[in-house]
């Protein structure tokens, strides 16, 4: 274990300093600057979620990690925000080595299970049971750059999703697009679109969850530049249609609660906002836009290179320890013999999508 100290405390009681620490160890280790691992998430979440946590890893009296989780029943511990962190894990300073189970030990943590460990944690990496591809889009070189890539590898998407807005502008109304809009009625329409599509697919409503509702409104208010909610909307004579919300950093956008008005579905909505998007953010200083992972076709036609994340647990060999093993892993194990055989994970999905549609009556 690093340093001679490791202090947990609630993401509230980090100062200025420690966010200040946080981020010039995070800048040192040149990882990507994800808003998911910045302070600010941290404590938004620990707004919403109480037994949200920081363990502080210090060496004479300086920090040199932070280890933000959360803490449940009989020690199982989470990555903060478990179910819609895009990015997670230890912000280590370079050249310290880290023992997971010792911090575990000392975070009073019998586990600490993860969906999206970001790459180079290597402390974390080896309690992987899986590997997974996230997506991104590089526009660092401008959007017009990327447009030219995307023409190359994609003619006939660009082509299509185009021939689709003007479409969309001759049928409905005038096409009107808003980065970083202002809009309550555009984010509950948001909302509202998400939480059908949850349902219609046979998924888990996210937006039914109180804290995570919460935790959107906490970081749609939030002016901080490493770390802020964007809602992004595209009108037809004026109405919404489409929106995202999404977290950005400087450099970083995250895609994160897209959704659409399914009345406009024959215009693809979804898919002229995204192109908007990479246009803008291209245009305010962006330069990744991460899709996060999952598989969808058209992450396939905007990508530029695959990240990798990671899904596992590190687990103790204590009581806690096996609660966690029974309760998730089997479960687990069923998900990833789905997911690697791709006629059964559409079987899979269309049986969703009809409990989906048997729950909506």
């Amino acid at each position: 274990m690093p340093g001679k100290r490791v202090l947990v405390l609630r993401p509230d009681e980090l100062g200025p300093n420690e966010q200040k620490m946080w981020r010039e160890i995070r800048t040192e280790s040149g990882a990507p600057a994800n808003p998911f691992l910045d302070p600010v998430f941290t404590a938004a979440v620990g707004q919403v979620r109480p037994a949200a946590r920081v363990a502080v890893l210090q060496d004479d009296g300086s920090p040199v990690g932070f280890f933000p989780y959360e803490a449940g029943v009989l020690g199982r511990g989470r990555a903060i925000g478990l179910g819609v962190s895009d990015s997670q894990g230890v912000v280590l300073r370079p050249g310290v080595r880290l023992d997971a189970r010792r911090l575990l030990r000392v975070c009073g943590l019998s586990s600490w299970e993860f969906d999206n460990l970001e790459a180079g944690q290597d402390a974390f990496v080896p309690h992987a049971v899986e590997e997974l591809a996230s997506p991104v889009v590089d526009i660092g070189d401008g959007f017009e750059a990327y447009a030219r890539r995307l023409r190359a590898q994609s003619p006939g998407f660009l082509r299509q999703t185009l021939a689709k807005e003007r479409k969309l502008a001759r049928q409905v109304g005038e096409v009107r697009f808003v980065y970083d809009a202002r809009d309550p009625g555009a984010l509950r329409a948001l909302m509202e679109w998400k939480s059908a599509q949850y349902r219609r697919t046979g998924r888990r409503d996210r937006f039914a969850q109180e804290w995570i509702t919460r935790l959107v409104g906490l970081l749609g208010r939030s002016e901080d530049p490493e770390c802020r909610g964007v809602l992004s909307v595209l009108y037809a004579a004026d109405r919404p249609v489409a929106a995202h919300f999404g977290l950005r950093s400087r450099t970083v956008l995250s895609w994160w609660f897209p959704a659409y008005d399914r009345a406009y579905a024959k215009y693809s909505p979804g898919l002229v906002l995204q192109l908007r998007m990479l246009e803008a953010a291209a245009a305010d200083g962006v330069e990744t836009f991460d899709l996060g992972s999952g598989p969808a076709r058209y992450k396939e036609s905007l990508k530029t290179r695959d990240l990798r994340v990671y899904e596992g647990a590190v687990v103790r060999a204590v009581p806690g320890g096996a609660v966690h093993w029974l309760g998730r892993e089997p479960a687990r194990a069923a998900r990833r013999y789905v997911r690697n055989r791709p006629g059964l994970a559409a079987a899979a999905a269309r049986t969703l999508e009809e409990l989906g549609r048997l729950r909506g009556g």
